[in-house]
């Protein structure tokens, strides 16, 4: 078990804890906006296990049926849990409606109070980690964990203080109110994830930044070479796609012209993991001015 995939296994431990203590909290105060925070923990849970699956999956090698690999499965699982959230929060709104028609007084809400900060709080640690190591390792999984974990945080600071409001005024609709303003959020956060893992599933490009590093690279390692063009990149989870032509002289051999493939491949993978690279080499009359990559 990879270390990806460790992080992704102890994602569902950290999510049952944070769910015992969240439950505890809404059955001790009977609050409908801490029953809203603990319904989003449920999700967390589900999609803490849906994440560890597709990470594992994601790291099997390449096969007959799949020769790119299983990366993308990461942003399908990332698509799942934008639908799950979007399924929390529409169950949160028909509690939140029934509570403002018959709103309860709370029971015991200091006790209440205190577990759902004690599992904010180790949510908060838990996100950092995921959302660190997410971005180091470059598991779509992972982050979109890190960020469904980062609206939790921010549900539950908005929960407290409306639950403490409710106590100090005595006005127990606020109650439902804070859990329909929840669930709105939640109803926000659920329609980022979904679009930005589909850009994923649509083949997106590398960001700019790593664009021009890859451009860079090319044009310092590419000596002998005269240009390179149509530079293409994707990503897939944690692997970057990169394919351009090579130009090169007419008189030059396929030894010569190889050594500069292998030389701006072991560059690349040197400033980069997980790349997979394809070169087309081509004579000079195939140069093309225009948005070609220049070769110091």
């Amino acid at each position: 078990m990879n270390f990806v995939t460790k992080l992704a296994s102890a994602s569902i431990a950290v999510g049952l804890v944070v769910l015992g203590l969240k439950t505890a909290a809404y059955l001790v105060t009977g609050s409908v906006a801490l029953f809203s925070d603990a319904l989003e923990s449920v999700v967390n849970v589900a999609t803490a296990v849906g994440a560890f699956l597709a990470v594992r999956l994601s790291a099997m090698p390449p096969d007959a049926n799949h020769p790119y690999g299983h990366q993308k499965i990461e942003y399908l699982s990332a698509v799942i849990e934008g639908v799950l959230i979007v399924v929390a929060a529409l169950a949160i709104l028909r509690k939140a409606y029934f509570g403002l028609i018959d709103p309860q007084p709370f029971s015991a809400p200091v006790p209440g109070l205190a577990l759902n900060v004690l599992a904010s709080v180790l949510n908060g640690i838990w996100c950092f980690v995921l959302l660190r190591f997410g971005r180091r390792h470059r598991s779509p999984a992972l982050v979109a964990d890190a960020k469904h974990l980062l609206t939790d945080v921010i549900t539950s600071v908005g929960v407290v203080v409306g639950v403490i409001l409710v106590v100090l005024t005595g006005w127990t609709a606020l109650d439902s109110i804070v859990a329909a303003l929840v669930a709105l959020n939640i109803l926000w956060w659920g329609w980022a994830l979904m679009r930005e893992s589909v850009g994923g599933l649509m083949d997106e490009a590398v960001s700019n930044e790593i664009l021009s590093d890859i451009r860079l690279a090319i044009s310092r390692e590419a000596a002998g070479a005269i240009e390179a063009h149509d530079l293409r990149t994707r990503t897939a989870g944690r692997t970057i796609f990169v394919e351009f032509h090579l130009v090169v002289p007419a008189n030059m051999s396929v030894a010569e012209a190889h050594d500069i493939c292998d030389r701006v491949e072991a560059a690349l993978k040197a400033e980069m993991s997980h790349l997979v690279i394809t070169i087309h080499v081509e004579p000079e009359e195939k140069a093309k001015i225009a948005d070609a990559v220049p070769v110091i």
